[in-house]
């Protein structure tokens, strides 16, 4: 699982760079929850280190001035192992209204 959100803050509308962070989650088909101050996605591991990496780009590109980010690694289902571990993979913008 991801959270971001990127900066600046738009109250009124949603601004580019958190239009791009959007479209990357969506497009790289994770499941995603969007709130206030932030948005979630949840997916395969994998998935989430490419969106990760393209989100980061494509949101600076797009005027973000910070991002914050989370990894979470989340329990598996249907009788696999749970997972023990939770990281955070950095703090560098925060959402700027992400859609």
């Amino acid at each position: 699982m991801v959270e971001f959100t990127t900066e600046p803050f738009e109250l009124d509308t949603f601004p580019p760079h958190a239009v791009a962070a959007r479209k990357v989650v969506d497009e790289a088909g994770l499941d995603v929850a969007v709130g206030p101050f932030g948005t979630g996605a949840e997916g395969e591991a994998d998935r989430i280190l490419d969106a990760v990496s393209k989100l980061l780009r494509e949101s600076l590109d797009a005027g973000a001035t910070r991002i914050s980010v989370q990894v979470s690694v989340l329990a598996e289902t249907e009788g696999e192992p749970e997972a023990e571990a939770e990281s955070e993979a950095g703090s560098a913008a925060g959402e700027g209204g992400t859609p």
